[in-house]
């Protein structure tokens, strides 16, 4: 996030999208209603879905499916023809502005209405209230990133708030809310194929230097690793023949399920680390118990770059050991010695090798956590990014074009499919199905539907129903929904019962190597 999750209230107008923001993101969706409630803050939200947040909103705009660059450049032809784009913004901090102006021309509201769906004068009307704004904030989540055009998405978004001159200010930026804890503080540690610690890049010379002589080594590799999406797929082809798996359950949450289920069984050694026996841990060779994030020590950093002090609330069962003993466990048996005495000597070691971090100590964040970047011991953390510049000096435009879906329905498959999340559960349920009360509110997955297609389908609330995708098929419990949209079908992946990533195409974004989660084809018969 460029700004904070407080920071939201200040906003004239907020725009959510690719965000079911009161189930995904409950406490922070609090904020976005208290801003329209009390504080006379416009609401623009953009979801295939009529979505619970939609009852806020001053406009709701309903796009079709992976049509998200087609209904920005639409709002960006809007504010350009009215002359709302903030001309003082652009020429100070900007670059690329010729070059995207002229692709979206043709984005005319009548032409995005032919893509999108999205009525020509509601995109109008929506445009110019985000545009009014004295500070506008962006809110996306995965329902912007996990298409094949994801990255373009995001691109496009990031175009719309330098058009209106909303980013470096209270009340703007362009947010995107993480979709698991600490998934910030994952990729901050260098959870990436292609970056040290702080996004150094592997490639750069100086920070394999430096990391090289922090821990004694030399001949770091300085090549790029692989996502995961590009491990599974090696692995079913037998170029990749090993994989470590820490607090992730693949066979529930990667898409093409069927196929990922193949590839991870076709390794010849699977080691998965973890609180409880997962879908993925129960076909591991070993299984190695860790601590639950509440019989740890250490930080989290949280989606707004807050990185906050966790301390040990609850003994852990038995022996078990902090991931990181674990980690420097394995490391010293293979041959490199590593030992840490505690997580906060592992915090200064951070610290030192990157410049985010640099100013960040447990002692500084005892009773209040800091936003990096904080490079220095008094430096006060970075609420907000890009107040002066940004970190390549001047922001640039893309000219993006949209880009159709990589699957579209047919004759065999007529209808679409979108995942997501539920209120109740979370993620694959490796903790949220151990509790009663959850599993009492949402017990099993569904198939939402509109009442159009449950009926020209032959389908009643509480039926059961097959649903098939060239991929594979699952059974399970209509659900008739005014939350559904007519030709769509929505279906939580928490589940490994009737799990939704069977269904789901394992297409790529080219960029990031993010899977097309959110759009692919599928049929739906009621169950024999």
């Amino acid at each position: 996030m460029t700004n904070t999750i407080a920071d939201i209230e200040t906003a004239d107008v907020i725009l959510i999208t690719g965000s079911n923001t009161t189930e995904n993101h409950p406490v922070l969706s609090s904020v976005v209603k208290r801003a329209v409630a009390f504080k006379g803050a416009k609401l623009i939200v953009v979801d295939p879905r009529r979505i619970k947040i939609t009852e806020f909103s001053d406009h709701w705009l309903r796009q079709n499916l992976g049509t998200d660059v087609a209904w920005i450049n639409g709002m960006m032809h809007v504010i350009l023809n009215e002359n709302l784009h903030d001309t003082a913004f652009i020429d100070a901090r900007t670059e690329g502005f010729a070059e995207m102006k002229a692709t979206v021309e043709k984005y005319t509201p009548e032409f995005v209405e032919s893509i999108t769906g999205i009525p020509a004068r509601e995109l109008v009307a929506a445009a110019k209230l985000f545009a009014s704004a004295k500070a506008g904030s962006i809110l996306y989540c995965m329902g912007i990133t996990q298409h094949i055009t994801g990255t373009d998405n995001v691109k496009s978004l990031a175009n719309l708030a330098m058009l209106t001159g909303n980013l470096g200010i209270a009340g703007g930026g362009v947010n995107p809310l993480r979709g698991q804890n600490n998934v910030q503080g994952a990729c901050d540690m260098g959870g990436l194929p292609n970056v040290l610690t702080g996004y150094q890049p592997v490639t750069n010379a100086d920070a394999i230097q430096k990391m090289e002589k922090a821990w004694g080594v030399t001949g770091l590799p300085t090549e790029v690793g692989l996502t995961v999406t590009k491990m599974i797929p090696k692995a079913h082809d037998g170029e990749f023949k090993s994989l470590y798996i820490i607090g992730e359950n693949p066979l529930v949450s990667d898409p093409d399920l069927n196929h990922a289920e193949k590839s991870i069984k076709n390794l010849e050694f699977l080691v998965v680390q973890d609180i409880f026996m997962t879908e993925t841990a129960r076909v591991a060779d070993v299984v190695l118990p860790s601590r639950c994030f509440a019989e740890k020590e250490g930080t989290f950093s949280n989606t707004e770059r807050r990185v906050q002090r966790v301390r040990e609330a609850v003994k852990p069962p038995g022996d078990v050991k902090y991931d990181w003993e674990i980690t420097c466990e394995i490391a010293t048996r293979m041959g490199f010695p590593m030992s840490y005495g505690s997580s906060e000597e592992i915090m200064r070691e951070i610290a030192a090798v990157t410049p985010s971090y640099g100013g960040i100590s447990y002692d500084r964040i005892e009773h209040e956590g800091l936003h990096w970047p904080c490079p220095t011991a008094d430096h006060p953390g970075t609420p907000i990014l890009h107040g002066q510049q940004f970190t390549r000096g001047k922001g640039m435009f893309h000219a993006i074009e949209w880009l159709p879906p990589s699957e579209h329905a047919d004759e065999d498959y007529p209808m679409y499919l979108t995942t997501g999340r539920v209120l109740y559960q979370y993620h694959t349920g490796t903790m949220t199905m151990k509790t009663e009360g959850l599993n009492e509110r949402s017990p099993e997955s569904f198939v939402e539907i509109s009442d159009k297609d449950a009926q020209a389908n032959g389908l009643a609330n509480g039926d059961m129903v097959n649903v098939a995708s060239r991929r594979g098929d699952i059974t399970a419990r209509v659900k008739v929904s005014s939350m559904a949209v007519n030709g769509t079908v929505f279906i939580p992946f928490h589940f490994a019962e009737a799990a939704a990533n069977k269904l789901t195409n394992a297409q790529l974004d080219p960029v990031s190597g993010i899977p097309e989660f959110k759009v692919c084809a599928v049929k739906v018969s009621k169950a024999a």
